[in-house]
């Protein structure tokens, strides 16, 4: 399949500045979402948004770390999927929807087992599915294709932006280039962090919460305890995707920019890729952590998913 090209205008040649215009300052209207809040099997909840036009293919949508439903790169392809003949289904991570979960553990990176509860709940329905994810998200659909493969009940599915080596990807982060973006998500995940310890009183401990900065520490303080890892080296280790990619047996488009500032070398999984015949690379050298604006207007990734996903 010769797949659409990337060319940018000037200014999107900039990895950071892609970032900032794909994640924040693009303009993109609101989905008409139906929400749905489901119950999952250890009495915690999913908040569901869908975007329903009664096709008979649907796509399900996976954000990024601390992202929603209604981010502007979830709302961008959305649109775009709809626009082309697919129902889509934005899901909520645990705690992601703007209520705190209920359960101790929350989402992370490799937490696959809501999205293989998800995909069993609304396969039926539909004579096509499949999966588009962001990120983090991109990380937990490789993840889980890789640990489903040849019974992975899903059709094709793209990635973009993959950190597919939390390891490399927390070293990259970790340096003076990562700084405002780990600023910001610590903004988010600290919060999240103080209710826990409320909600679960002697279980989740605050002191130093205030002094963390990386990844590194955080996972090692929260992520990995919480969710029943030994620290965060064991839970990046388990967690990454990249040991995943040789046992996909999905026809899977896994794209991820060179002047991405969140992925480090070993996030760029050419031989990986090479040995698996299911899996296509793309490394554009442009397109910073999921922008690939063209220009303005227009986003490389959505027309490029819709051509991969309806093949």
């Amino acid at each position: 399949m010769n797949l659409i090209p990337y060319r940018p205008v000037l200014w999107c040649r900039s990895g950071h500045l892609n970032t900032l215009y794909g994640g924040l300052i693009r303009a993109v209207e609101m989905p008409k979402y139906r929400r749905e809040r489901v119950e999952t099997p250890d009495d915690d909840f999913l908040d569901l948004d869908w975007l329903e036009n009664g096709h008979d293919r649907l796509v399900i949508l996976c954000h990024g770390l601390e992202g929603n439903s209604r981010r502007v790169y979830m709302s961008g392809m959305a649109h775009t999927l709809s626009a082309a003949g697919w129902d889509v289904l934005a899901w909520n991570y645990r705690g992601c929807s703007g209520e705190p979960n209920r359960q101790l553990i929350t989402y992370h990176s490799g937490f696959t087992a809501d999205l293989a509860w998800l995909i069993e709940r609304v396969r039926a329905k539909y004579e096509r599915l499949a999966l588009a994810g962001f990120s983090l998200g991109g990380n937990m659909i490789l993840k889980y294709l890789g640990e489903q493969g040849g019974q992975a009940p899903v059709d094709r599915a793209a990635v973009f932006s993959v950190p597919c080596d939390l390891a490399g990807s927390s070293a990259a982060l970790s340096g003076w280039a990562g700084r405002p973006y780990m600023a910001r998500f610590m903004r988010s995940l600290r919060p999240k962090i103080l209710h826990k310890a409320a909600q679960f009183p002697g279980q989740v401990s605050t002191e130093g919460l205030q002094r963390i900065k990386t990844f590194g520490e955080f996972d090692d303080a929260y992520t990995a305890p919480i969710n029943g890892f030994r620290d965060a080296e064991d839970y990046w280790a388990q967690s990454s995707s990249r040991p995943y990619i040789p046992r996909i047996q999905v026809p899977t488009l896994m794209v991820s920019a060179l002047d991405d500032p969140f992925l480090s070398p070993s996030c760029y999984p050419h031989e990986l890729a090479e040995g698996n015949p299911n899996v296509r690379l793309l490394t554009p050298r442009w397109g910073g952590h999921v922008g690939f604006a063209e220009r303005v207007d227009r986003i490389w990734s959505e027309p490029l998913a819709v051509q991969f996903l309806g093949a």
